[in-house]
């Protein structure tokens, strides 16, 4: 006779019943447990916030990004050559690179009969491998260090300059009030003769006459090297987002000197190097500061015009 499996079907059942149960609570949770401060996010899915990425993802190409025109007006030398040597010496040579993506470079250097040139420019796009630190925070202070390299101050916090600024004009104010009561105190306490303060001095008769022995001689010992003043190095407030000018002069035992002008700009995550050298072939011959910051500022602005189409 069958046996009845009705009794185990029963456990069964029951068992079924248990699990249900005791997933049910488990899915439910404690909800005290969730108020808890201490609680973490279900699966720790949340995340940092990422820093930004720069506004550049490429770069262009550098001996294409210099005109013709520009680079007949930098490097004299070009008229002497004939036109298959011209065409050659517009191509440039490209910089060795590990990642065009990153960095990329081209140069130039012509002879001519007067003076050698050589133009430099590089494309630098900085990136930054820290998830709380975007690419132009990271740019900014890799501009920073070139600023360091040249010897610049770095741009301070205006909010920092308002205090001594605002002493600086109490101060101002001090001495100007100084000066316009000194003539009055002088008067009452020393009585100076009016045929004294008329009186011309020797050195203005001297200047009367034209010897010019009063003038005080021009400074010949003043250092060639030294550009004049408003071609020292500095910054360039109208260019890209930062920007900076460098001149230096290296003189040889025979007079000559070599001339190196560089600007530094940095747009958003990418920073662009001009490099101008010329270097006469005449004894005691200087380049001129004045031209080569010129056409080097200049080519600087293309530059960053270039960029933005890229």
């Amino acid at each position: 006779m069958a046996r009845k499996a009705y009794p185990r079907r029963a456990r069964v059942t029951g068992t079924l019943m248990l699990l249900v149960a005791l997933g049910a609570a488990g899915c439910t949770g404690d909800p005290a447990a969730e108020d808890s401060p201490d609680a973490k996010p279900a699966g720790d899915q949340a995340t940092t916030a990422q820093a930004e990425p720069g506004k550049y993802q490429t770069l262009p190409q550098p001996c294409r990004a210099v005109e013709t025109g520009t680079l007949d007006a930098m490097l004299p030398g070009l008229a002497e050559l004939d036109q298959e040597q011209r065409q050659k010496a517009y191509e440039g040579t490209s910089s060795v690179t590990y990642d065009s993506d990153r960095r990329t470079g081209c140069r130039w250097k012509v002879d001519s009969a007067d003076a050698g040139h050589l133009l430099r420019i590089d494309f630098e796009r900085v990136v930054s491998y820290s998830a709380s630190v975007s690419d132009d925070a990271r740019a900014q202070a890799v501009y920073g260090d070139r600023m360091k390299e040249a010897d610049l101050p770095l741009p301070s916090d205006p909010r920092e300059e308002q205090p001594e600024r605002r002493a600086d004009d109490s101060a101002k104010a001090d001495r100007d009030e100084a000066r316009t009561t000194a003539p009055a105190d002088d008067e009452a306490g020393q009585g100076a003769s009016p045929e004294t303060s008329e009186k011309p001095g020797k050195g203005e008769k001297e200047k009367e006459k034209g010897t010019g022995k009063s003038e005080e001689p021009a400074d010949e010992t003043a250092d060639p090297s030294a550009p004049a003043e408003g071609l020292e190095p500095r910054l360039l407030q109208e260019l890209a987002d930062d920007a900076f000018i460098d001149d230096q002069l290296t003189t040889s035992s025979s007079g000559s000197g070599q001339r190196t002008v560089t600007v530094v700009f940095r747009t958003s995550n990418v920073i662009v190097t001009v490099e101008y050298e010329a270097q006469p072939k005449q004894v005691a011959e200087v380049p001129d500061s004045a031209s080569m910051q010129e056409k080097a500022r200049e080519l600087a602005v293309l530059l960053a015009e270039r960029l933005s189409d890229v």
